[in-house]
């Protein structure tokens, strides 16, 4: 019984010691949670700090610079909140710093990246920098515009419906984002399975029917400096998952 209680540890230490080391790192405090009062039940109804765990990317990928987190873009990957949401309002506001620049927000994600891409599933909410399409153009032809400015698609094998079709995935009706250096605000309303974008101000996007609906909220590092600042969450009450 002593050497099967043996065995059985050492397993345990091996298994934990394969797991993600990246888990381990100091949790970085960005953005808070807004009480939605009288609605959500809460113990107070004061904002609380929000805690970020880096998954997947250097620990020097993501810095906070007074109101400012700063991401480098290097390498690919993602920080992940440290509580997974259901039905929730995201409120952020984003620059990109580099013509061409790629990033985005996963919502309802695993937070698990699939090895090759470094990126997890969910829904990915688009962040490009205008020049994206010009730098990107094949043959003559350069992607739409609409695929810059809160883009809308399932990742990793999770599906949704869009409401304005671009193949699989849906874009947003009206061009609204700004280029380099300036200022973007987007407010992701998430429930049920039905998200709805506004961009500056505008709602302009949408999907419904995900097939994932609960998971953790992820910031995505995909090669070029972006910085994000006034990030908010409002979590709303559970639905029928």
């Amino acid at each position: 019984m002593k050497y099967l209680r043996y065995v059985i540890l050492t397993q345990i230490i091996i298994l934990s010691a394969g797991m993600n080391s990246w888990s381990q790192q100091k949790s970085i405090t960005f953005g808070k949670a807004v009480v939605l009062k009288d609605v959500t039940p809460a113990i107070s109804a004061r904002s609380f700090p929000l805690r970020w765990i880096n998954v997947n990317t250097a620990e020097d990928t993501w810095t906070k610079k007074k109101n400012l987190l700063v991401c480098t873009g290097k390498p690919i990957g993602v920080m992940r909140s440290e509580k997974q949401y259901e039905n929730f309002i995201l409120h952020i506001e984003w620059r990109h710093m580099e013509a061409g620049g790629n990033s985005g927000v996963f919502v309802w994600s695993d937070a698990n990246p699939a090895e090759k891409s470094r990126l997890p599933n969910g829904v990915e909410v688009q962040m490009l920098e205008l020049d994206w399409v010009k730098i990107n153009t094949k043959d003559g032809v350069e992607p739409p515009i609409a695929y810059v400015h809160g883009e809308l698609f399932g990742v990793g094998g999770v599906k949704i419906t869009p409401d304005n079709p671009r193949g699989v995935r849906s874009k947003s009706v009206e061009n609204r984002c700004k280029g380099r250096g300036e200022w973007n605000i987007y407010d992701v309303i998430c429930v049920d399975g039905v998200i709805k974008l506004s961009v500056n101000g505008k709602f302009v996007n949408g999907i419904s029917m995900s097939t994932q609906k609960k998971g953790y909220i992820c910031l995505e590092s995909e090669g070029a400096e972006i910085h994000f600042r006034n990030l908010k969450i409002t979590e709303l009450p559970p639905g029928s998952i």
